[in-house]
């Protein structure tokens, strides 16, 4: 079997030349962004660390925080031999102790890598586009075991290290990994997820696999001790993260950890039959077995950090002249090439040939997209919410009249019509609209009769008709393993004749596009195929069934969205950021498109007097009493004493408490949710939202629709796409393969004025210090899943304590909940900000089960089914079920936010949503903060004034003070004394515009 690979630019500049921001006397003169101060942090506990021991026993390696440190048995001060760039984890000694092999994401994969133990001598030794984690050594030293998923799943995997050879060692169809050798190297333990019995495997020297225990629960690191008797693997169950030992001959088991100890998911170290060491609680511990108690091996790491410092960008927030709509969605041409329909500010438009102007053929207070050409261009397919959800409607372009084609439970988007006029597809949403995943389905026109034809997929795109209507071609996730979900999108071709499903792919491990409306396209004449590939619209060749039958042709050198052919074949229509442009598929001459679209914010103008009987401004811990807050136009004049007579609208609110307008600080949207979306927001006093990964057209849609007026919505602060690396998972990310493909990446944010970038999970720290770079330049914060070291770099904020990590385990937070000082330390010091999204990860089902009324609040009942709420309960009560310690693990959560607040870190409010239900959520996560020990106040401050701050509009919004937005929310009750008061909402006020709660809750 052989294995191609490449080695882009990026990588190689990362073997040359890399920022050593961890050394003890740091220079900052290779970091292109400059930094005029620095401090050091010294780490005392590293959360989810693995150990090994060298051969002598004199010395210990250990990763913290993505560096691989070598420190004496005894403890004291550990010296970094690796740079911290490469995510370097799971450190495994040679049997000559002049060595370490460790897995590495140096070059944006997982690769096996060793360094010489005073860190000179730094060498890869896989390569290619697979995972290679876990190394091992053999006892003589000339080999060493791995996992990858080299072959379709995780298996167990052998390194000649003279020659370089591979070869595979397991090959069943599940995964088998964390390999380790017995002393005399004649046996191999590893973990498998058989079906037929997963547990703890031995691989014998001629090839035969022995199931030692089946073991129920998450299982991992597996290690012998010294004379081979024995294993012990950690285990992760319902009843915690523990350690345990089997006897080899028998199958007895011991429990080796104490009841309470949080084990991390790593190798123990054996120093002989019954003495050994593993890391837990933050520390490395030794003991012996079946004696009570350890002694813990301290350890300092010492990291250096940088005060950031940069120009953030200027928001000008108060009323403008016309400026150009950028959030024009998915725009096709018509079958004749003459017409142009696309979605933008609530409306479907048409843009003809020769005329600049387009025209908008809805007009309607509800949200109209995804508009797609009849194959005689007579009609137009698209989706409305005009009966409440996201249906399906006709327009005849003739006669004018529109129709509902399919009125069902679930939200629909992406229709597509049959080249031969007589069905059109789309997707039906699952009832929870998370993420956008669809199940394929068709209408008979003539019948009406609908039929599914593929089950549910995974935000997939788009689909697209065979010429001859027989195979429907979409983007959907091929993953490597089960193991991880990360995958390459790839053209799957789905028949409707009963034939079996089929991948194809113009480029292998090169994914497709965002997902969505990027491809694959199919030609009108069956013979092409168009889609998007490292930013640039390509073209390949076709039989009728979609199989590629020759080379891809590249039709630009610009980025490109969301193509369409004309109905010869020979042009395809395409978006160029924010300018359309036709592409002609023979000559290559390319040509724009004008069109002159505007928008405006919607100004207030009238005067307002909010009596308020208290304030909370967002700065102080107490209440202003018996105010009146004037409001001219959008911004606040004044705060001053009560008084009667005033002019203006006066609101009175003398029994009442304001407060300033809410921050969701992390939630995804999509169209699918309808014109409902903003409304839902305001109602639960939410006046501004962070959305951290979107499509950006999509998003730009939103801020314009809700900053003009056209839909009631709050302020709009949103990036494009998960800017992720070789891998991704979510149908909104951007697969980023090259340096040319980021600099395009990063002009578009310019370009469409993105308020933040998000780089995602696979995305590797060169690269990532890029992105940094040069939205510091342009002003742009930039946030991640990382904490260490992208605050080396001064990346400016972290999603989630917990979330998704490439490596399976977290660097911020345990199995069991738990975070360590490390963490608390680099945050505090390092001024990062963090959105933790506690009720995504626990939050929102323990605040139910201990706060049934969560389910009553009269915004929740407006907006969300008694289906929708059975199935949120029946989660709740499921989980509850399954993990015994549940409410107890969120507990060491929620402490974890009090401790990073005591400890002076920047933290704010986000969820997540939809993974919990939009408004509800935010609510829920001050519940959660709250209810684990943070004050009412501080929580506050956290939706308010700080998240302002992180979103880099503090002079504008967060607080209540003259000067500012008027961004104002009138409750009933007492949220500085019971933050549940906070959802008690009677009128919301944004940017000036008064709302009652009243109007939110009501359809237009």
């Amino acid at each position: 079997m052989t294995f191609s690979f490449k080695l882009p630019l990026w990588v190689c500049l990362i073997l040359v030349s890399l920022l050593l921001c961890y050394t003890p006397d740091p220079s900052f003169a290779n970091n292109p962004t400059s930094f005029a101060d620095s401090l050091k942090v010294t780490l005392t506990e590293g959360t989810n660390m693995a150990i090994s021991i060298s051969p002598d026993r004199k010395w210990l390696a250990l990763d913290v925080q993505g560096t691989i440190w070598v420190l004496s048995v005894t403890g004291g001060e550990a010296h970094p031999v690796t740079d911290a760039f490469g995510d370097n984890r799971q450190p495994a000694w040679s049997p000559d102790g002049s060595q370490i092999a460790f897995q590495s994401f140096r070059d944006g994969t997982y690769h096996i890598w060793t360094v010489k133990k005073d860190g000179s001598g730094l060498k890869q030794q896989t390569f290619g586009v697979y995972d290679d984690r876990e190394p091992h050594w053999a006892p003589d030293g000339k080999s060493l075991v791995f996992s990858s998923d080299r072959a379709d799943n995780y298996d167990i995997w052998q390194l000649d290290m003279k020659s370089g050879k591979i070869i595979q060692l397991t090959t069943d169809i599940a995964n088998d990994y964390c390999p380790a050798y017995n002393a005399e190297g004649t046996r191999i333990v590893f973990i498998s997820e058989r079906s037929t019995g997963p547990g703890v495997y031995v691989r014998e020297d001629n090839g035969k696999e022995n199931l030692v225990s089946k073991v129920d629960g998450k299982l991992s690191a597996p290690a012998w001790n010294s004379t081979g008797t024995h294993i012990s693997y950690n285990a992760f169950s319902a009843q915690g993260s523990f350690l345990e030992q089997i006897r080899v001959s028998d199958g007895n088991k011991l429990i080796l950890s104490d009841p309470q100890e949080d084990v991390f998911p790593f190798r123990a170290e054996w120093l002989s039959a019954d003495e050994f060491l593993y890391s837990a609680d933050g520390q490395i511990k030794r003991r012996k077995v079946g004696k009570k108690g350890f002694k813990s091996i301290p350890f300092k790491a010492i990291v250096t950090i940088p005060k950031r410092s940069y120009a953030r960008k200027r928001y000008s927030l108060d009323n403008h002249g016309p400026m150009a709509v950028k959030g024009i969605k998915g725009p096709v041409v018509s079958p004749d090439g003459r017409r142009i329909a696309f979605a933008a500010l609530s409306d479907i438009w048409i843009l003809e040939n020769g005329k600049a102007e387009p025209m908008a053929i809805t007009h309607d207070p509800y949200l109209d997209v995804d508009p797609a050409w009849s194959p005689d261009g007579s009609r137009l397919v698209y989706v409305s919410d005009r009966n409440g959800g996201m249906d399906l409607w006709m327009r005849n372009l003739k006669t004018g009249k529109d129709s509902c084609l399919v009125d069902l439970p679930d939200d629909l988007n992406f229709p597509a019509w049959s080249p031969d006029g007589t069905k059109i597809a789309f997707y039906q949403g699952d009832p929870r609209n998370a993420w956008g995943r669809g199940t394929l389905s068709l209408i008979n026109l003539s019948s009406g009769k609908i039929e599914k034809v593929h089950e549910s997929l995974f935000v997939p795109s788009q689909p697209s008709w065979s010429a001859d209507n027989k195979t429907i071609a979409i983007s959907s996730l091929q993953v490597y393993s089960s193991r991880y979900r990360e995958g390459v999108s790839e053209i799957l071709l789905v028949s409707l004749d009963g034939k079996p499903d089929r991948y194809v792919s113009p480029v292998p491990d090169n994914t497709l596009a965002m997902r969505g409306k990027n491809g694959p396209v199919w030609s009108p004449d069956g013979s092409k195929m168009a889609y998007i590939l490292d930013g640039l619209l390509w073209m390949v060749p076709v039989d009728i069934s979609g199989n590629l039958i020759g080379p891809p042709k590249r039709l630009t050198n610009e980025l490109a969205e969301v193509p369409s052919w004309t109905g010869d074949s020979q042009r395809i229509v395409f978006l160029a950021t924010d300018t359309l442009k036709q592409v002609s598929v023979t000559d290559g001459k390319i040509e724009v498109i004008p069109m002159h679209l505007t928008w405006q914010y919607k100004q207030p103008s009238e005067r307002v007097v909010v009596h308020a009987g208290q304030l909370f401004n967002g700065l102080s811990a107490t209440y202003q009493k018996d105010v009146d807050i004037v409001i001219e136009g959008n911004r606040i004049k004044e705060i001053v004493p009560h008084q009667t007579g005033r002019t203006g609208k006066v609101i009175d609110a003398s029994d009442k408490t304001v407060i300033p307008g809410l921050f969701e600080m992390h939630t995804h949207q999509y169209a699918m949710t309808g014109e409902k979306q903003g409304r839902l927001w305001l109602s639960y006093g939410i006046t501004s939202i962070r959305e951290p990964g979107a499509d950006p057209y999509d998003a730009l849609e939103r801020k314009e629709s809700w900053a003009s007026g056209v839909r009631k919505g709050p302020r709009q602060f949103f990036t494009g796409g998960l800017t992720d690396g070789s891998r991704i998972y979510y149908g909104l990310a951007t697969s980023i393969h090259s340096e040319a493909h980021l600099e395009l990446e990063l002009k578009r944010s310019i370009r469409l004025e993105y308020d933040l970038i998000k780089t995602y999970v696979r995305m590797p720290d060169l690269m990532q210090q890029r992105i940094t770079t040069f939205a510091h330049a342009h002003g742009i914060p930039v946030s991640s899943h990382e904490i260490y070291p992208a605050m080396c770099y001064a990346v400016d904020a972290v999603e989630h304590i917990g979330g998704t990590s490439r490596r399976g385990y977290s660097p911020k937070i345990s199995a069991v909940n738990r975070t360590y000082q490390d963490v608390i330390e680099l945050l505090a010091k390092s001024e990062m900000n963090i959105t933790p999204t506690a009720a995504l990860q626990g939050g929102f089902h323990a605040m139910a089960a201990k706060y049934p009324a969560l389910y009553e609040n009269r915004q929740y009942t407006t907006f969300y089914s008694p289906e929708f709420t059975a199935s949120m309960k029946a989660s709740t009560g499921q989980i509850a079920k399954l993990y015994p310690g549940f409410l107890t693990n969120f507990a060491s959560l929620q402490s974890t936010v009090k401790r990073l607040i005591a400890a002076g870190a920047h933290v704010t409010t986000g969820t997540d949503s939809p993974f919990v239900p939009y408004g509800t959520s935010l609510h829920t996560e001050l519940q959660c903060w709250v209810d684990g020990g943070v004050t009412p106040f501080e929580a506050l401050r956290s939706a308010t004034l700080w998240a302002a701050e992180a979103v880099g509009v503090s002079k504008d919004l967060g607080s209540v003070e003259p000067g500012k937005l008027a961004d104002l929310v009138i409750v009933t009750g007492d949220p500085l004394t019971q933050i549940r008061d906070a959802w008690n909402v009677e009128t919301v006020i944004k940017n000036g515009e008064v709302y009652s709660l009243e109007e939110l809750l009501k359809r237009p």
